[in-house]
């Protein structure tokens, strides 16, 4: 379950990014500057084990974790949250709790990925396409 998720994924639009980054108390210059990058994000499972690593020319990210599984996990801006990622068909969903709780879904659909993210009232939306 979840297969589809499993690639590299190239960022191709994005809307309302810099307000998200904004709502859950990122600065307003590293937010603009994190709304301007083009990551690629790499979804990858080994046994039980997921990872979801960004890559981007300004900073690179990486978690792991199990599916259900609450761990502690630090953000690209440095904020620390619990969270917990739970998987229903071809999405796979990102509860962060902390100061500022943020949801992230990645839903795919063919070689598209549409990725959510959500804190207090606003709503960003990442587009992504299979690399080939």
């Amino acid at each position: 379950m979840g297969e589809a998720l499993i690639g590299t994924w190239k960022l191709v639009t994005s809307e309302n990014f810099d307000e998200y980054m904004k709502a859950v108390g990122v600065n307003a210059i590293v937010a603009k500057v994190g709304s301007s990058l083009k990551p690629t994000l790499i979804i990858a499972k080994d046994g039980d084990t997921w990872t979801v690593r960004s890559e981007s020319t300004f900073k690179n990210t990486e978690v792991k974790f199990q599916l259900g599984v609450e761990f502690d996990e630090k953000t690209a801006d440095d904020r620390n949250m619990k969270t917990t990622f739970t998987l229903d068909g071809n999405k796979l969903t990102q509860d962060q709790k902390g100061e500022i709780p943020s949801v992230i879904t990645r839903e795919v659909d063919g070689n598209k990925m549409v990725v959510l993210c959500k804190a207090k009232d606003v709503v960003a939306t990442r587009n992504y396409e299979r690399a080939s």
